[in-house]
């Protein structure tokens, strides 16, 4: 290969990366855009609360949607939408934290979020190519809860109100 198709070469992937990772943060910026639940009508939607009796935690989820088998020690749920079977919404907790996950070097919780019932917690929305997802965690004691919505990439956009929506309305007991 000679020296000026290496450099041609070269210069195609940079711009490949370039535009690649363009596309990644204008898709992030559009659906960060809409990180409100404004316009979002949870009055259209019929609703039931899935209640976790081990760890106390509850979310609301629409009630055409169907439960996965949840697991033998009750840890959690996950529920399927009726329309896009990639779709997915999961809440979970669990006794073990690591301590490097939920605080600083300073010993402080590194919260974004805050549910309608005034819980503090970290939102991480993940926007891959495939598939992404929106996920909460909220820390009580030594019991880190956990909720996630998740869908194929394309359909995302379509869903992160709903998902957002849930995750503000996540509830933990009172300590």
């Amino acid at each position: 290969m000679t020296t000026a198709a290496v450099k041609t070469c070269c210069l195609k992937r940079r711009r490949y990366a370039f535009a690649s990772g363009v596309s990644k943060v204008l898709s992030l910026f559009i659906m960060l855009c809409g990180c409100t639940t404004a316009g979002f009508k949870a009055g259209a939607i019929t609703w039931k609360t899935y209640n976790n009796y081990r760890y106390g935690f509850e979310f609301p989820y629409p009630s055409n949607w169907t439960s996965l088998a949840a697991p033998e020690n009750d840890d959690g749920i996950a529920f399927v939408s009726p329309h896009h079977h990639s779709v997915v919404i999961r809440g979970w907790a669990s006794h073990q934290i690591p301590e490097s996950t939920i605080t600083d070097r300073k010993g402080k919780i590194n919260s974004n979020f805050r549910t309608t019932q005034g819980i503090s917690g970290v939102l991480v929305v993940e926007v891959n190519q495939q598939v992404s997802s929106m996920t909460l965690t909220l820390t009580q004691g030594q019991v880190q809860y956990y909720w996630q919505g998740q869908s194929e990439s394309q359909e995302f956009q379509d869903y992160y109100r709903l998902f957002y929506y849930i995750a503000q309305q996540y509830r933990i007991p009172k300590s």
